[in-house]
């Protein structure tokens, strides 16, 4: 037993080192498949089968992709995605044998997905969402780096920091956002006073190709949420008929 933890460990180790896609089912014939196919393909992967495992590996070291199957035995899937992104922004694309409602798949690019594909689904197609996946977290990375200005923005009362993504209320209280809302409200302020449309801030916040333009409307429902005095009747982030949003502060950039 101490000679397979110790060569377990050592294969994390090395894994970490290449940077590993971590694939989380509970089927083990599905993680020998696509870890198998991984492999050949240079991909060096780790397989776990449910959230115990997961969290151990998490607590080690951080991947740099999780494939997560949102049907774990006894497990919530959702659940599972909601405690990881609380505490990490690690790529993540949840795999369901199940047919979403757009409602659903909503839910969870809400939560912090960056992708989502619906079982069987093809070992190529998923090897290629895999590297868009990470091509765009490495571009993002590297836009960042580029990027002069890591300061914030401020706006009746509020501030946002960029390097942080910390939303501080005119009170003085820090707002959690998600993935999606941090990147739906930069974009309101880097347009600020502009009509935006839906289209536009789906291509903002990144969001799959495939998903329909309302679940923008879903995203903007719950920034207001957490923005407006009464969501009811927004102020800051004004419907624009037939076009989309506006965000109507003004911003200040520091």
């Amino acid at each position: 037993m101490y000679a397979a933890n110790k060569i377990a460990k050592n294969a994390l180790r090395e894994s970490t080192k290449m940077g590993y896609v971590l694939i989380v089912d509970d089927d083990p014939a599905m993680r020998g498949v696509l870890t198998r196919y991984f492999e050949e393909h240079s991909q060096s992967t780790i397989a776990v089968s449910g959230r115990a495992s997961l969290d151990r590996h998490l607590a080690a070291a951080e991947p740099c992709l999780i494939l997560l199957d949102l049907q774990l035995d006894q497990e919530d899937g959702l659940d599972t995605l909601r405690e990881i992104r609380s505490r990490s922004d690690v790529p993540i694309i949840v795999m369901t044998g199940h047919r979403l409602e757009e409602v659903d798949r909503v839910i969870g690019l809400e939560l912090g997905a960056d992708d989502y594909i619906l079982k069987p689904f093809g070992l190529r197609e998923l090897l290629a969402r895999v590297k868009a996946v990470l091509r765009r977290q490495e571009m993002g990375r590297l836009a960042r780096e580029r990027d002069p200005d890591r300061g914030g923005y401020k706006f009746e009362g509020w501030s946002l920091e960029r390097r942080r993504r910390l939303l501080i209320d005119p009170a003085g209280a820090s707002i959690s956002l998600s993935k999606s809302e941090f990147a739906l409200l930069i974009a309101f302020l880097d347009a600020s006073q502009r009509p935006l449309t839906r289209e536009y801030l789906l291509q903002a916040t990144r969001m799959h190709e495939d998903i329909f333009d309302r679940s923008v409307d879903v995203q903007v429902f719950r920034l207001r949420r957490k923005l407006e005095l009464n969501p009811s009747t927004p102020k800051m982030i004004a419907t624009e008929r037939g076009i989309g949003y506006v965000f109507t502060a003004t911003v200040e950039r520091y």
